[in-house]
């Protein structure tokens, strides 16, 4: 058999999302976190009745904000999934070494549960058992649910959660320094956090191959919904605090 890297693709062959997969939920929670909370921002504070000054400072801080909570969010957490991986690997070097027996029956018992057995279970399993790096490979797989392609920068996952989420509270952002007008801002700046939330609903779907119009209509009720009810809650403290 021929090299899987070099190996010609046949006709009407779909291929895999590739080594970018790992980094969709970072694209995907980064412009629609930065679409929503910062559209739910501003139109909580429009709502309180600040000026267009006002609420133009209120979102560029909360977009700055928000980009470095996330990035630096991502960072640790995708840092620290990481560091524990490396420790169980450790662990598992360390059972291959002193335990085998107990490693090799575990492997037995996994592709036991995939169907294996007999005379194929044992074949599949003295031919991995053969080679500690292949062991030790499968057993990351099958035990962690970890191979060497899916793993994470930390640094990568920051950037692009961190820009992307910047990126998606422009719309929200814009229009109030575009505009004197706080009702015209809101406006605008909805129609276009709208569109945007659209867009990323219905585009998410050339990866999830799930219905582009149900899944960008479910993302912009998620928008509108939340910012009525930020914007009917600002309405109301602006009230109370009126009286």
């Amino acid at each position: 058999m021929g090299d899987p890297r070099t190996t010609p693709t046949p006709q009407g062959y779909v291929q895999h999302l590739g080594e970018s997969r790992q980094y969709l939920r970072d694209i995907i929670l980064g412009v629609n976190d930065g679409l929503v909370s910062t559209f739910l921002l501003v139109a909580g504070v429009v709502g309180g009745g600040l000026t267009t000054t006002q609420v133009l400072l209120t979102s560029i801080a909360g977009a700055v904000a928000g980009m470095v909570s996330m990035g630096a969010g991502e960072y640790i957490a995708t840092k620290s999934q990481e560091q524990v991986f490396t420790a169980e690997m450790e662990l598992e070097i360390e059972h291959l070494a002193n335990h085998r027996d107990h490693e090799r029956q575990e492997l037995r018992d996994m592709f036991g549960d995939m169907g294996l057995d007999g005379d194929e279970l044992e074949t599949v399993v003295r031919i991995i058992d053969g080679n500690d790096d292949v062991m030790l490979g499968v057993m990351a797989g099958l035990e962690f649910g970890v191979v060497a392609t899916e793993r994470r920068s930390p640094w990568l996952a920051a950037a692009t959660a961190g820009g992307l989420f910047l990126l998606g509270a422009l719309p929200s952002v814009v229009p109030f320094g575009i505009f004197d007008d706080t009702a015209v801002a809101l406006t605008v700046a909805a129609v276009l956090s709208g569109a945007a939330l659209f867009i990323v609903g219905a585009g998410k779907t050339v990866m999830t191959k799930t219905n582009p119009f149900v899944s960008g209509f479910e993302n912009l009720m998620i928008g509108l919904i939340g910012g009525g009810i930020s914007f009917s809650i600002g309405r109301l403290v602006e009230s109370l605090i009126s009286n």
